[in-house]
């Protein structure tokens, strides 16, 4: 494991600055609004862990949380100046609630908006924003929008909204 944790940082020897800045940004990052939405879009405890882990458990590598911490930067301005959704999906999955200092798991509506941009050349990214029930939208993921494909060119980046 050690092993391993060195070969990260050799890969990505800012991982702890771009983590650090990461986590200062998002802490003051609050709300924005969103001109499709028309409400604003919280930045909450739920989208810092997603930037972390994939699910409950499930931790990210470190090259995918060095991806998504470094253009987390970009999610308030992608989130404020989008007047378009790309993507829309909507499920009904079990969350966890809180109520009466208990966490339980309940069924509901579960919305994913899915805004893309290209912010300068070459830098197209996806944030992810996601409804549960009749809470505010809040940020859950963002995501480089190309990645290089087998043959060397682009690849579009997209799978499931929950993981991304």
């Amino acid at each position: 494991m050690e092993g391993q944790e060195n070969k990260n940082i050799a890969r990505w020897p800012d991982f702890e600055k771009v983590k650090k800045e990461a986590e200062e940004f998002y802490s003051q990052a609050g709300e924005v609004l969103n001109p499709y939405l028309e409400r604003k879009v919280v930045f909450n405890a739920k989208g810092r862990e997603h930037l972390k882990f994939k699910s409950h458990g499930k931790a990210r590598s470190s090259g995918d949380q060095y991806e998504r911490l470094k253009l987390l930067k970009y999610a308030p301005e992608v989130i404020r100046l989008s007047r378009t959704v790309q993507g829309f999906s909507r499920v009904k999955k079990f969350e966890i609630n809180r109520s009466n200092h208990r966490n339980e798991k309940i069924l509901t509506d579960v919305v994913y908006y899915e805004f893309v941009a290209v912010l300068r050349e070459r830098l197209r990214v996806r944030v992810v924003v996601k409804e549960i029930g009749s809470a505010p939208p809040f940020f859950w993921s963002i995501i480089p929008f190309w990645k290089k494909g087998k043959c060397g060119g682009p690849k579009i980046n997209y799978g499931n909204p929950e993981e991304d």
